[in-house]
């Protein structure tokens, strides 16, 4: 009897911790204030006060992106740098401008789902799994106009414009500063650089073909 008792204790004791925080904000908004001269930052941004919050505070105007680069795409992010209502509100979101054969790159979000909707042209998308059973799964799917896609966080994804014109989506995201790493930059452009001597042994080639990569990075 005595064990009984000791395991709902111990039970009750790790519900206690398991909910010890409330993941949901606990007033109606915290918009955020870019002053670190008197305040620390707790896994978002510290908030203005209520009484001096404006409606200005909770719009943005997002206008087309410059396509004009190696890329052919841009991507304008409205998160909480950009957008400071949307601090402890847990979304944001991104325009994705692409010229034709415009391309946003294998990338991730370490802290967001992130789900798509092509207002206009196709796109080519696909996002690649973790390496469950040893296999790293490829989905992939074209989508017109109006269709939906959702790449699940952390997991590496891309866009690619396989249209004749150009093409627009927007990116809804389960974060307020979802983060974005681009995996091209951040093996081959990183600062200080990865060794090249990790680089050709991880991706099995010669040490020229590293020093020609990070060359374009």
């Amino acid at each position: 009897m005595k064990a009984i008792y000791f395991l709902v204790g111990l039970l009750a004791l790790a519900s206690s911790f398991a909910s010890a925080y409330d993941p949901s904000p606990l007033q109606d908004f915290c918009v955020a204030l870019n002053d670190t001269q008197n305040a620390v930052f707790v896994n978002g941004n510290i908030c203005r006060d209520p009484k001096v919050v404006v409606a200005e505070d909770f719009f943005k105007h997002v206008d087309p992106g410059n396509v004009d680069n190696k890329l052919g795409s841009n991507v304008t992010p409205v998160s909480v740098n950009e957008l400071p209502g949307l601090n402890t509100l847990g979304i944001s979101l991104a325009r994705l401008d692409f010229a034709p054969k415009g391309l946003i790159p294998p990338h991730t979000h370490p802290r967001a789902t992130e789900i798509l909707t092509v207002l206009e042209g196709t796109l080519f998308v696909g996002f690649v799994t973790s390496n469950q059973n040893n296999t790293n799964r490829l989905f992939t799917k074209v989508l017109n106009k109006g269709d939906v896609f959702v790449f699940p966080i952390g997991l590496i994804h891309f866009q690619f414009n396989v249209g004749y014109g150009n093409a627009v989506a927007i990116s809804g995201l389960s974060s307020q500063n979802p983060g974005v790493i681009t995996i091209a930059n951040a093996v081959f452009g990183s600062t200080p650089p990865i060794s090249p001597e990790v680089l050709t042994k991880a991706f099995q080639v010669d040490k020229k073909v590293i020093n020609y990569l990070e060359k374009q990075f």
